[in-house]
Order: C-alpha cells, then structure tokens, then sequence
C-alpha cells in the first residue's frame, strides 16, 4: 500500500497546476467520444463524471452509454469501438477478462498486471485509479448475523439448512463471484437465488433473504444496518476501479490522457459510497452528483452550464407528470424498436409460413428452429449481436433481436391457418378451374387470416416487453427508467417505463384487433348479436 500512497502523491504534485488552472469554455464539438458505463449506480456516476470532464474542457462531444448490462455487453462494446472507455475494476480483469485462476492480495501487482495484459492483447489502456476499491463482500443484516453468531463467510457453511441467499445474477455467474467462492469456502450445500441486485437489500429488509452480495462502496451501506462479512480465506481479489480507454481512442485524441488523469486517487472509499448514496437515497440526479464532486476537485467551471435534472423525490404522479416529455420521446423510441421488428418478421415468416404449408417435410425442423430461438434468454440474444459486424450497440442489434423473437408465432400461426382450411373447400376451389395461386389468395389466406393475426399480435405484445430489455445494449426504450429504477431500488422511476410499457401493449393489441376485423372476409366475422326480439 506504501507504493500506491507515494503514486498518489506524485500524481497530486504532477496534476495540480494543471487541476487548479482556470478552465476555458470549451470550444465547439470536434468529434465524438462515446462513455459506456455498466448498469449499477457505481459505474454509472463514474462515467457521468469522466462525461462532464471531457465536455468542459476538450472540443469532443460526448455520447452517454449507461445501463450496458454487465460486464460480458459492456467490454465487449469497448473491443468492437462501440464505445471509446468505460470504469472497470482490476478485480475482474484479473478474473473475468484475463481468467487468472491464482489468487492476488496485491492492488498494485494486480493493476500492473492488468495494465500490461490489456494493452499488449486488445490495445486497450489502464488509466489511473480513481483512488477506491470497491470489492464484493456478502452481507447479513445485523440482528440475523448475531443470532447465528456469523462473523466470516467460512461460518456460513456450519448453517448451510437454514440460511436463504440472494445474490446478484452476475455474482452467481462470474468467476469471482459465487462459483469461485463456492469452492473456496466449501459451501456446496447452499443453494442461493438469483435476484437483481437493486432489489436485494429490500429482499433482506423483509426478511426474505438472509445473506447478499454486495460491493463495499455500495450507498446502500450507509441506510441499511449491516454486517459485512469478514473473506477469511482472502478469495476476493482486489477491485481498484480505473478508467479504460481504447488505445486507438487516446492515440486519435491525446489531449484525453491529462485530462482523464485529473481523476487519479481523487475518490477514497468512503467519498465513492458517500456519493453513490446522494444519488441512490438522497434520490439526486447522476448528473447534479457528477457536477457537484468535479466543482470541489476544481475540475469544473462554476459558470459553465449545468446539465441539472429534477430530482426523483415526489408522488408517482408528480413524477410521472415531470417525465410527460421523456416518456413520450422513449415511448417513439419503443415503437420504432418494436415496430421495425414485427414488420420485417412479417414480411419474412408470413411467405415462410406458407411456403411451408407446401413443403411439409420442412415444416418440423423451420418451426423447431424458430422455437428453439424463443429459448435463448433475451439479455443473452442482445449480447451476442453486439461483436457481430454490422450490428454493434444500439438499434441494429434490438431490431435484430426483436425480429428473431418475433418469427415463431407468425410462422407457426401462418402455417396452421393454412393448414387448417377445410381440404374439401379447397379441391372445391381447385375443381372450379382455380389455380393454386388463386386459390391461396381467394380461399386459403381469407379464411387464415384470423389465425395469422392473432400470431402477429402475439408477435407484437412479446416484442413490446422484450424491448425493455435493449436498453441494456443502448437501443433506449422504455427500458431505460425500468433498468435505472431496479438499480436504485426506486419504485416510481419502474413505474415510469413499466406503465407506458403495459398501456403501449394494450393499445397496440387493440388497434391489430380493429385491422384484423377488417381483413376477416365479411362473411366469416363473428356477428353481433341483435339482442332479445
């Protein structure tokens, strides 16, 4: 740890005549430099901190990126060039990126380790830390843990029958997380859920959970009572959180270097937590907390413009009302996802549906394959678009997605309909001289038609909810305020994305029902009744 104090202060007596020059307007926008951030409050912040930097004092403009899943979407969208940096931990360089099997009790050994790895394999740079470790520890409320005595994470083993967990769905996944720690500690017999991060800390409130993971800089910390318990086999590597930036990026805008630099060992543990808890408890805006922090490191022009937002401390409908605009803009954003999506899955699967109905021995493997794609978890689908080229971040990718979702029900529903035409009218048709084009257009698809609506329609509700999820890969939405609010546990901010969401699917549901009565063939509509004579 003395060679991460003498850095500091070397990088304190180097920066500071630069920190406490006065800052210039910045000059007009000069390219583009996209921040991608991770979706927790942490990583957030952070990048709206390095946004706000770079607009006040370069001639880039900045494209913000937040709420890019986890760590598997987000590095991949730096190694793509879908983004330019991001915040990363060494932790899991070491663990996830470079898959280090050995252990490291070394913050210094552990970032010159990843600093070298990275940018001698994928060009990408390790910057200065920004001065925090926020590591993974687990969690017990204080009453829970000194009824069963629990102190360390080797205690936990001894009351494998009574303890419910809850851990995050990356912790469970990651190497550094449940998996690992599973075999350091031998606690095989435990079986914890996954659950979203956000919503653990009220899930061990109420009791429902007895154990969680949690980062130790997490804002939270400071509202609930916890214990945090002790890594008694030292399993957790160290988590110093740093800028990392493509090489190609730093090359192409060398002013970035200094600048970024600024940021060095200015955030010790307690002033990370301290400002994730403005904006997690204090219910601030990401962008006010950024601001705020940059104006007291001297890193900001106290008249430069502010990019405030209205705090998230009201009623629902106030709250709701405030956001009339923004909602609007993502509900266009919504439909434009969804919409593209479901029209190209029509224009693809209707022909394939009826191709199908003539081609019967490649009826069972078409549809199967297109089963097997609504199996694949959606978050899971969106990922994998992003290193595909072409595709990336952002709309692409979501429409794709959304398209493959949407194909099995309008296929199938295309080639049951036809299917399921009385044949007998169908050779009626035929012995009247009609040809098969003929018939499919003037028999077949008529009396389908209610059949392959209703898949259409089903193709349409399933794209609306799954678009909520392509906010993860920065497609927008109404994903955006559902995905904000699970992180800071904020049940309006849901409601804000999850409210529209739902009438959106209604009204849409609605409007293909009216267009579907007016395809059914007059003669095949279902009456009304005329009521009692």
């Amino acid at each position: 740890m003395r060679l991460w104090a003498l850095l500091a202060v070397v990088l304190a007596l180097l920066g500071h005549g630069v920190a406490t020059a006065s800052p210039e307007p910045p000059p007009e926008p000069q390219g583009v430099l996209v921040i991608g951030a991770k979706s927790f409050t942490e990583s957030r912040l952070l990048g709206e901190i390095m946004a706000q930097l770079v607009e006040a004092h370069t001639a880039l403009r900045v494209e913000r990126r937040p709420n890019l899943g986890g760590t598997t979407v987000v590095f991949s969208a730096l190694r793509s060039g879908e983004i330019d940096l991001y915040p990363e931990y060494t932790g899991t360089g070491w663990t996830i990126q470079l898959r280090h099997e050995e252990r490291v009790d070394s913050p210094l050994r552990a970032f010159l380790a990843v600093q070298h790895a990275f940018e001698e394999r994928w060009d990408l740079v390790w910057l200065d830390p920004f001065g925090f470790s926020n590591g993974y520890t687990l969690a017990m409320s204080q009453e829970r843990a000194e009824a069963l005595g629990i102190t360390r994470i080797s205690q936990l083993r001894e009351h494998s029958g009574e303890l419910r967990l809850g851990f995050s769905h990356e912790f469970l996944e990651r190497e550094d997380g449940y998996p690992g720690l599973r075999r350091a500690y031998d606690l095989e017999g435990l079986d914890p859920r996954g659950m979203e991060h956000g919503l653990a800390y009220q899930a061990l409130a109420q009791g429902e959970v007895d154990v969680i993971d949690t980062y130790t800089t997490d804002g939270k910390l400071e509202r609930y009572h916890l214990r945090l318990l002790e890594d008694d086999a030292h399993f957790f590597p160290p988590y110093d959180a740093a800028p990392l930036v493509r090489g190609e990026t730093l090359r192409a805008h060398p002013e970035l270097l200094p600048l970024l630099r600024r940021l060095g060992f200015s955030l010790p543990d307690a002033r990370m937590r301290a400002l994730n808890y403005e904006v997690e408890e204090n219910k601030r805006s990401f962008a006010d907390v950024a601001r705020e922090f940059l104006l007291e490191e001297g890193l900001l022009d106290p008249s430069s413009p502010t990019t405030t937002a209205p705090g998230r401390d009201q009623g629902l409908l106030a709250l709701l009302w405030s956001r009339r605009i923004e909602t609007l803009r993502l509900v266009g954003e919504h439909l434009a996802l969804t919409g593209a999506a479901v029209s190209l899955a029509i224009i693809v699967a209707v022909p394939l549906g009826l191709v199908l109905t003539r081609r019967e021995r490649w009826a069972g493997p078409v549809i199967g394959a297109t089963a097997v794609i609504q199996t694949i978890p959606s978050l899971a689908l969106l990922a994998f678009m992003i290193p595909v080229p072409g595709l990336g971040l952002g709309t692409t990718s979501a429409v794709v997605a959304l398209f493959l979702y949407a194909l099995l029900p309008i296929v199938r529903n295309t080639y049951a309909g036809v299917r399921g035409v009385d044949p007998e009218l169908v050779e009626a048709a035929r012995g009247m001289g009609l040809t098969d084009a003929q018939v499919l257009r003037l028999v077949e698809l008529p009396l389908a038609v209610r059949t392959i609506m209703a898949g259409v329609r089903t193709s349409t509700v399933i794209s609306i909810g799954v678009a909520t999820l392509a906010a993860f890969i920065g497609a927008g939405g109404l994903g955006d305020p559902i995905i904000t609010g699970l992180q800071l546990d904020d049940t309006g901010l849901i409601l804000s994305g999850a409210l529209p969401a739902a009438l959106l699917a209604v009204l849409t549901d609605a409007l293909l029902g009216g267009l579907e009565r007016l395809l059914v063939p007059r003669g095949l509509a279902p009456r009304r009744s005329a009521g009692p004579p």
